[in-house]
């Protein structure tokens, strides 16, 4: 049975994920295949056919190589043990290019080839060291990043983070699934140098290849080209450097004629000039455009600053077109490294945000792919900030008791977790500041994906502190997904619940037996019998198919109210926001959810399908009518269904006036204590709503179901603060005057 081992923000070990005898076995038989095993639903990234650990990133299962018997160890000392560049002999320093080698002696070159020979070999394999005791595996792309790879400050730093990134890069390259990875980072985590390194490590060995670079904006672009990927690939050793057209330090490409080939013990001597004819592969940039790279064929695009491109261009139109750039047919060809930090959500960063939600490797399609097909990774920032990493890669977490030396050789005195809340705090009276360090710093992706506070119409602090306080829990505890079927598939019987990892609803409570299904009937009606609970909101529609994949999603919210019954008070208990394969179907999970809770809803009359639904089965006692009139002065039609018109301007503002109000009395910190302890936490446990508010346009309502949903349940729980006045008739009495002067009585007119 598969149990759990080493377990952190990062990655969990999989004890027993394969049986032994089996791992056993191929292991001895080296039959290990590198690439996606669809027996053990896991992506083996071991070239020799055998395969040690099996660990899980982002929900990916990767098997990695497995331990060699001896790994290169520098000092026998434990604390002595950490990655340290080895500098190119001096001897091989002084080789120009491959030419030059050719002209050396035999001599010369019996002395280096087994030197020549090993860099390739950890160049393709991998490369294993002692790392503060244990034996530690970095892939053949992160050995070139560190060993090879001159960036702004000379060499890499070994960071743990970074060797979790690129493990699951290998892994996004071995499974025939993927087209890449959309990597959501912090700031300054080296995503560009990876990127540009990864541009050289691919371009130089392959044949008829094209590696695109593209970022937020053309001269971003062309930056990167120039000032990371020229210099790394002039700086590489002699063996590594292919054979170039043009100049060395070119502006717009790096044509190569032949690639660096392995050197060996049977090649050595070989001088084939015919090779260097007909080779085609380039490195180059784009300008930023929705159509970049349109028609072209690309081994590796690396998108920098995904989460950056503003308008008129859109980063999700782009990856439409630059996908069908690394397949041919079903095939792909080529993969994609994309990465970046968020804009605010109306500056880019949503439609960033669209394609990583698309990438979770754990929601595929027929075709064993993502629908973006990238797979998303996601790491915190105490895990990569500067300054906050000893010398082993690993990130000081908290403030140490004794002071820690540094990967960069400094003192490390104060924990990274430690020096982020500071700043936190100390932001915490500038919103849009405090926003953007969330975006920068990034400890969770609601962190990353933070909008700016000025055009938010509800209170984004107090919904950021819900969201906060939400992905400090692990979901699984407080919310259950499943869906509602009725007994025996008997309808208007009774509904039953069943958990279902695919299920549509989301639910954080559920009503004791004794008040599940609990129903009334008169005179053929069927009414809600927990009326006095709770309430349902739902934003409906009446079409099943969509235009483009863009249709809406019907939308349904369960909130209680006051009430002195067993349950929570105030509180939504459940989210449910999908659009399912017809119209019909979402009308039963409606109706169903309604009859199992046994509470009314209000629902928008514009789109009347889901009235009729229930009038028709003979549920109209459960559609409360529109609280803002009087029974009298409803439509035959209001009469006929219940429900409640969203086009009118007063009930919009009536709808957004009390998710305002929910919010600041029920979400977050009430740090004014006008309605709660300042230290009580709100209770919303639906993350996706929390963000829908956040994002919520009142001029543009048709974006928002869960809005237009919680907003209706809301209304509905407080239908009585909508009722119109009643207006006095006021009856004018002229009682007769007189005047008094004289001996007679005269009328005053």
């Amino acid at each position: 049975m598969q149990k759990e081992g080493l377990n952190n923000d990062l990655y969990r070990e999989l004890i027993d994920y394969i049986p032994t005898a089996v791992l056993s076995n191929k292991n001895r038989g080296k039959s290990w295949v590198y690439g996606y095993n669809e027996k053990y639903d896991m992506v083996v990234i071991s070239k020799s056919g055998q395969i040690g650990k099996i660990i899980s990133i982002s929900g990916l299962t990767i098997a990695l190589p497995s331990n060699p018997k001896e790994c290169i160890q520098r000092y026998n000392s434990k604390n002595e043990q950490y990655w340290k560049r080895e500098d190119l002999p001096k001897e091989l320093s002084k080789i120009q290019s491959i030419f030059h080698w050719n002209e050396m002696n035999s001599q010369f070159k019996d002395h280096w080839v087994d030197y020549i020979e090993q860099q390739f070999d950890y160049r393709e394999q991998g490369f294993w060291f002692m790392n503060n005791g244990k034996p530690t595996y970095i892939t053949g792309s992160h050995w070139m990043y560190l060993q090879w790879a001159s960036i702004d400050i000379g060499y890499p730093d070994f960071r743990e983070a970074n060797r979790i990134y690129f493990i699951f890069w290998e892994a996004c390259k071995a499974d025939p699934r993927a087209f890449g990875m959309v990597y959501l980072k912090i700031r300054r985590s080296g995503f560009s140098f990876m990127a540009s390194s990864e541009c050289i490590n691919i371009g130089t060995l392959a044949r008829d290849a094209r590696i695109g670079i593209l970022s937020k904006t053309g001269a971003d672009a062309k930056k990167m080209f120039t000032d990371k990927v020229v210099p790394i690939n002039s700086r590489l050793p002699f063996f590594f450097k292919p054979v170039m057209d043009g100049m060395d330090k070119p502006k717009s490409e790096l044509a190569f004629r032949i690639p660096a080939s392995k050197i060996t013990k049977k090649n050595m001597y070989e001088v084939n000039d015919n090779s260097m004819e007909g080779l085609d592969t380039s490195i180059d940039w784009k300008n930023t455009e929705d159509n970049s790279y349109d028609g072209e064929k690309l081994l590796l695009l690396a998108s920098d600053e995904a989460g950056k491109w503003t308008k008129p261009v859109n980063i999700k139109e782009n990856w439409r077109v630059t996908k069908t750039c690394l397949r041919l047919g079903s095939k792909i060809i080529g993969k994609c490294m994309m990465g970046s930090t968020s804009n605010a959500l109306s500056k880019g960063g949503q439609n960033f945000k669209d394609i990583y939600e698309d990438s979770r490797v754990a929601v595929r399609n027929a075709n064993g792919q993502t629908k973006s097909g990238l797979y998303a990774l996601f790491i915190p920032m105490e895990w990569n900030m500067e300054g906050f990493i000893d010398r082993y890669g690993m990130p000081v977490l908290r403030k140490p008791k004794e002071k820690i030396i540094g990967v960069d050789n400094n003192w490390i005195l104060n924990g990274a977790i430690d020096y982020w809340e500071a700043e936190v705090d100390s932001l915490k009276s500038d919103s849009d500041a405090l926003n953007e360090f969330y975006r920068q710093f990034p400890r969770t992706e609601s962190h990353a994906f933070r909008d700016e506070s000025k055009q938010a119409l509800f209170n984004l602090t107090k919904i950021y502190h819900q969201i906060d306080y939400n992905d400090s829990m692990i979901k699984e505890h407080y919310i259950t997904r499943g869906s509602f079927q009725w007994k025996d598939g008997i309808k208007d019987t009774e509904v039953i619940w069943s958990p279902d990892k695919n299920g549509r609803f989301f639910c954080s409570w559920f009503p004791p037996k004794h008040l599940q299904n609990n129903i009334h009937t008169r005179l053929g009606i069927k009414y809600a019998g927990n009326e006095h609970m709770g309430s349902f909101g739902c934003d409906s529609y009446d079409i099943s198919a969509v235009v483009d994949g863009r249709g809406s999603n019907g939308s349904l919210h369960g909130l209680t109210k006051f009430h002195m019954d067993e349950g929570p008070v105030n509180e939504f208990f459940l989210e449910y926001t999908a659009r399912p394969q017809t119209a019909e179907i979402f009308f039963e999970e409606v109706l169903m959810a309604c009859v199992f809770f046994g509470m009314p809803i209000l629902i928008e009359n514009n789109k009347p399908r889901l009235l009729y639904h229930f009038k028709n089965r003979g549920y109209r006692g459960f559609c409360l009518n529109r609280p803002d009139k009087q029974y009298a002065k409803l439509s035959k039609t209001e009469k006929e269904l219940g429900g409640i018109p969203n086009s009118s301007e007063d009930v919009k503002q009536a709808h957004a006036a009390a998710i305002e109000s929910y919010i600041e009395k029920y979400i977050g910190l009430d740090l004014e204590a006008k309605y709660r302890d300042p230290e009580e936490m709100g209770t919303m446990p639906f993350i996706r709503t929390l963000e829908d508010w956040a994002k919520f346009d009142i001029n543009d309502r048709t974006k928002y179901d869960a809005s237009i949903s919680s907003g209706l349940a809301i209304m509905a729980n407080q239908k009585h603060l909508y009722l119109p006045e009643k207006k006095e008739s006021k009856i004018s009495i002229n009682f007769a005057r007189y005047k008094q002067d004289g001996n007679l009585s005269q009328l005053i007119r």
